[in-house]
């Protein structure tokens, strides 16, 4: 389940708080409850990219399936039939 704040969140900003908390990860230097802290709210951006990412995978496949019939249907008419 999301909460409102995730859902508020665009990709570029998700992703770049996401890119944030792995530099501090890599970086060390917290303890195991921040790096946890870190660590879950990594998990909880990933999800809101993918779901921005997904979005627009599924926006741009219907797309691509409507250019498509549009063509097929502009070369049944062009056949004469």
């Amino acid at each position: 389940m999301t909460s409102k704040v995730e859902e508020a969140l665009g990709y570029e900003q998700a992703r770049d708080e996401l890119i944030e908390v792995v530099r501090r990860l890599e970086a060390g230097g917290t303890t195991l409850e921040e790096s946890l802290a870190l660590w879950e709210r990594g998990e909880e951006l990933s999800k809101v990219c993918r779901r921005w990412l997904d979005g627009a995978r599924a926006r741009l496949d219907a797309a691509l399936a409507e250019e498509a019939e549009a063509e097929a249907g502009r070369e049944d008419g062009a056949d004469g039939s």
